[in-house]
Protein backbone atom coordinates (compact mmCIF):
# COMPACT_ATOMS: atom_id res chain seq x y z
CA UNK A 1 0.00 0.00 0.00
CA UNK A 2 1.40 3.25 -0.77
CA UNK A 3 2.50 5.24 2.12
CA UNK A 4 0.31 8.90 2.19
CA UNK A 5 1.67 11.73 3.09
CA UNK A 6 0.38 14.82 4.90
CA UNK A 7 1.75 17.65 5.01
CA UNK A 8 1.71 19.82 8.66
CA UNK A 9 -0.54 23.45 8.53
CA UNK A 10 0.39 23.84 12.46
CA UNK A 11 3.78 23.60 13.88
CA UNK A 12 4.36 23.73 17.89
CA UNK A 13 7.42 25.08 18.04
CA UNK A 14 8.72 27.87 20.72
CA UNK A 15 8.85 31.79 20.70
CA UNK A 16 12.36 31.97 20.40
CA UNK A 17 12.38 29.27 17.54
CA UNK A 18 9.79 31.27 15.86
CA UNK A 19 11.46 34.53 16.38
CA UNK A 20 14.44 33.54 14.71
CA UNK A 21 12.75 31.71 11.28
CA UNK A 22 10.57 35.31 11.09
CA UNK A 23 14.02 37.09 11.20
CA UNK A 24 15.70 34.78 8.89
CA UNK A 25 12.48 34.53 6.84
CA UNK A 26 13.28 38.29 5.99
CA UNK A 27 16.88 37.25 4.12
CA UNK A 28 15.15 34.44 2.08
CA UNK A 29 13.73 34.40 -1.13
CA UNK A 30 9.88 34.45 -0.64
CA UNK A 31 9.50 30.49 -2.27
CA UNK A 32 11.84 29.56 1.19
CA UNK A 33 10.02 28.16 3.91
CA UNK A 34 11.41 29.23 7.05
CA UNK A 35 11.55 26.44 9.03
CA UNK A 36 12.63 23.83 6.71
CA UNK A 37 15.27 26.66 4.56
CA UNK A 38 13.98 25.30 0.83
CA UNK A 39 10.97 25.25 -0.77
CA UNK A 40 9.05 22.37 1.16
CA UNK A 41 8.11 22.66 4.37
CA UNK A 42 9.07 20.24 7.36
CA UNK A 43 7.16 16.84 7.02
CA UNK A 44 6.50 15.84 10.66
CA UNK A 45 6.33 12.06 11.68
CA UNK A 46 2.95 12.70 12.94
CA UNK A 47 1.48 13.46 9.90
CA UNK A 48 2.40 9.82 8.52
CA UNK A 49 0.90 6.15 8.74
CA UNK A 50 2.72 3.67 10.74
CA UNK A 51 4.63 2.75 7.83
CA UNK A 52 5.70 6.24 7.10
CA UNK A 53 6.40 6.45 10.43
CA UNK A 54 8.89 3.64 10.37
CA UNK A 55 10.55 5.40 7.73
CA UNK A 56 10.84 8.58 9.28
CA UNK A 57 12.49 7.45 12.41
CA UNK A 58 14.90 4.64 9.86
CA UNK A 59 16.14 8.04 8.51
CA UNK A 60 16.03 10.73 11.40
CA UNK A 61 15.55 7.96 14.71
CA UNK A 62 12.56 8.32 17.08
CA UNK A 63 13.28 11.01 19.58
CA UNK A 64 11.46 13.82 17.26
CA UNK A 65 8.53 14.77 15.45
CA UNK A 66 10.50 17.04 12.71
CA UNK A 67 13.12 15.42 9.97
CA UNK A 68 16.27 16.78 9.91
CA UNK A 69 16.98 19.83 7.37
CA UNK A 70 18.52 19.20 3.85
CA UNK A 71 18.05 15.76 1.95
CA UNK A 72 15.77 13.52 4.38
CA UNK A 73 13.11 16.72 4.74
CA UNK A 74 13.23 16.62 0.93
CA UNK A 75 13.78 12.80 0.02
CA UNK A 76 10.68 11.57 2.33
CA UNK A 77 8.64 13.50 -0.20
CA UNK A 78 9.12 10.28 -2.24
CA UNK A 79 8.93 8.38 1.32
CA UNK A 80 9.39 5.14 -0.28
CA UNK A 81 12.23 6.00 -2.19
CA UNK A 82 13.59 7.66 1.01
CA UNK A 83 14.72 4.78 2.80
CA UNK A 84 16.95 3.14 0.54
CA UNK A 85 18.26 6.30 -0.61
CA UNK A 86 19.43 6.76 2.93
CA UNK A 87 20.39 2.86 3.68
CA UNK A 88 22.95 3.58 0.36
CA UNK A 89 24.54 6.80 1.48
CA UNK A 90 24.94 5.01 4.91
CA UNK A 91 26.56 1.96 3.54
CA UNK A 92 28.90 4.31 1.71
CA UNK A 93 29.94 6.04 4.14
CA UNK A 94 31.50 2.52 5.09
CA UNK A 95 33.53 1.71 2.27
CA UNK A 96 37.53 0.16 2.09
CA UNK A 97 38.10 3.58 1.11
CA UNK A 98 38.06 5.17 4.55
CA UNK A 99 36.81 8.06 5.50
CA UNK A 100 39.48 10.74 3.84
CA UNK A 101 38.76 9.44 0.09
CA UNK A 102 34.56 9.69 1.00
CA UNK A 103 34.64 13.24 2.31
CA UNK A 104 36.81 14.13 -1.18
CA UNK A 105 34.81 12.03 -3.14
CA UNK A 106 31.92 13.85 -1.97
CA UNK A 107 33.27 17.58 -2.59
CA UNK A 108 34.05 17.19 -6.17
CA UNK A 109 29.84 16.82 -6.86
CA UNK A 110 29.01 19.50 -4.66
CA UNK A 111 31.94 21.81 -6.14
CA UNK A 112 30.73 20.67 -9.74
CA UNK A 113 27.08 21.58 -8.65
CA UNK A 114 27.72 24.63 -6.73
CA UNK A 115 25.77 23.25 -4.24
CA UNK A 116 26.58 25.05 -0.74
CA UNK A 117 24.54 23.23 1.82
CA UNK A 118 26.55 20.17 0.74
CA UNK A 119 29.89 21.56 -0.27
CA UNK A 120 29.86 23.67 3.57
CA UNK A 121 29.01 20.08 5.54
CA UNK A 122 31.43 18.21 3.57
CA UNK A 123 34.20 20.61 3.85
CA UNK A 124 33.87 20.66 7.38
CA UNK A 125 33.67 16.45 7.50
CA UNK A 126 36.76 16.71 5.56
CA UNK A 127 38.71 18.80 7.75
CA UNK A 128 37.37 16.60 10.55
CA UNK A 129 38.60 13.45 8.33
CA UNK A 130 42.02 15.22 8.40
CA UNK A 131 42.00 16.05 4.75
CA UNK A 132 44.55 18.66 3.80
CA UNK A 133 43.14 21.75 3.54
CA UNK A 134 45.44 22.63 -0.13
CA UNK A 135 43.19 19.57 -1.18
CA UNK A 136 40.20 21.19 -0.40
CA UNK A 137 41.08 24.19 -2.04
CA UNK A 138 42.37 22.87 -4.94
CA UNK A 139 38.47 21.37 -5.25
CA UNK A 140 36.90 24.55 -3.92
CA UNK A 141 38.73 27.24 -6.25
CA UNK A 142 38.74 24.84 -9.57
CA UNK A 143 42.15 24.37 -9.43
CA UNK A 144 44.94 22.33 -11.00
CA UNK A 145 46.01 19.27 -9.62
CA UNK A 146 49.46 19.65 -10.01
CA UNK A 147 51.25 19.56 -6.20
CA UNK A 148 48.82 17.22 -4.60
CA UNK A 149 49.64 13.97 -3.51
CA UNK A 150 49.07 11.05 -6.22
CA UNK A 151 45.86 9.68 -4.78
CA UNK A 152 43.98 12.80 -4.22
CA UNK A 153 44.71 14.49 -7.27
CA UNK A 154 43.50 11.27 -9.19
CA UNK A 155 40.06 11.35 -7.80
CA UNK A 156 39.41 14.92 -8.18
CA UNK A 157 40.65 14.26 -11.88
CA UNK A 158 38.30 11.18 -12.10
CA UNK A 159 35.48 12.74 -10.81
CA UNK A 160 36.03 16.39 -12.74
CA UNK A 161 36.01 14.21 -15.92
CA UNK A 162 32.78 12.18 -15.21
CA UNK A 163 31.02 15.57 -14.35
CA UNK A 164 32.52 17.62 -17.33
CA UNK A 165 32.39 17.78 -20.94
CA UNK A 166 31.45 14.56 -22.27
CA UNK A 167 31.44 12.64 -19.12
CA UNK A 168 33.30 9.69 -20.56
CA UNK A 169 36.14 8.37 -18.48
CA UNK A 170 39.52 7.62 -20.87
CA UNK A 171 41.08 3.53 -20.53
CA UNK A 172 44.11 5.05 -19.01
CA UNK A 173 42.26 6.87 -16.25
CA UNK A 174 40.08 4.41 -15.19
CA UNK A 175 42.91 1.73 -15.32
CA UNK A 176 45.14 4.02 -13.08
CA UNK A 177 42.25 4.58 -10.26
CA UNK A 178 41.95 0.67 -10.41
CA UNK A 179 45.72 0.58 -10.02
CA UNK A 180 45.81 3.45 -7.19
CA UNK A 181 42.23 2.15 -5.41
CA UNK A 182 41.50 -1.67 -6.98
CA UNK A 183 38.55 -2.36 -8.88
CA UNK A 184 36.56 -2.23 -5.61
CA UNK A 185 37.37 1.31 -4.39
CA UNK A 186 36.95 2.49 -7.75
CA UNK A 187 33.89 1.82 -8.19
CA UNK A 188 33.05 2.69 -4.49
CA UNK A 189 34.21 6.46 -5.37
CA UNK A 190 31.96 6.18 -8.36
CA UNK A 191 28.99 4.63 -6.14
CA UNK A 192 29.87 8.18 -3.59
CA UNK A 193 29.95 10.76 -6.87
CA UNK A 194 27.24 9.55 -8.18
CA UNK A 195 25.00 9.54 -4.47
CA UNK A 196 26.35 12.83 -3.65
CA UNK A 197 25.55 14.27 -7.50
CA UNK A 198 21.84 13.43 -6.87
CA UNK A 199 22.12 14.72 -3.65
CA UNK A 200 23.25 18.03 -4.87
CA UNK A 201 20.72 17.99 -7.79
CA UNK A 202 17.71 17.39 -5.24
CA UNK A 203 19.53 20.38 -3.03
CA UNK A 204 19.21 22.41 -5.98
CA UNK A 205 15.99 21.77 -6.77
CA UNK A 206 14.48 22.85 -4.14
CA UNK A 207 16.74 25.59 -3.44
CA UNK A 208 18.46 24.32 -0.19
CA UNK A 209 19.98 27.47 2.16
CA UNK A 210 21.81 27.06 5.14
CA UNK A 211 20.85 27.46 8.81
CA UNK A 212 21.21 31.44 9.59
CA UNK A 213 23.37 30.03 12.37
CA UNK A 214 26.24 28.01 9.36
CA UNK A 215 28.55 29.73 7.74
CA UNK A 216 28.49 29.36 3.88
CA UNK A 217 32.00 27.89 3.14
CA UNK A 218 31.70 27.48 -0.77
CA UNK A 219 32.75 30.62 -3.02
CA UNK A 220 29.52 31.01 -5.72
CA UNK A 221 29.89 31.98 -9.07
Amino acid sequence: MKTIIKIAIVMLISPASLLSAQTNQQALPPDIDPMSYSRLPLILKETLDEEGQRIFETINGNDSNVPRIGPPNSSMYSIEAAEPYDVMNQLLRRTILGRQFFEISTLVPAREFNQQYEWTAHEIGAQQAGVDQAVIDVIKYNRPVSGLPEKQAAVIEFGRTMLRGDHQVPSEMFAKMVELFGTQGTIEITMIMGDYTMTAMLLNAVDQHLPPDREALLPMP
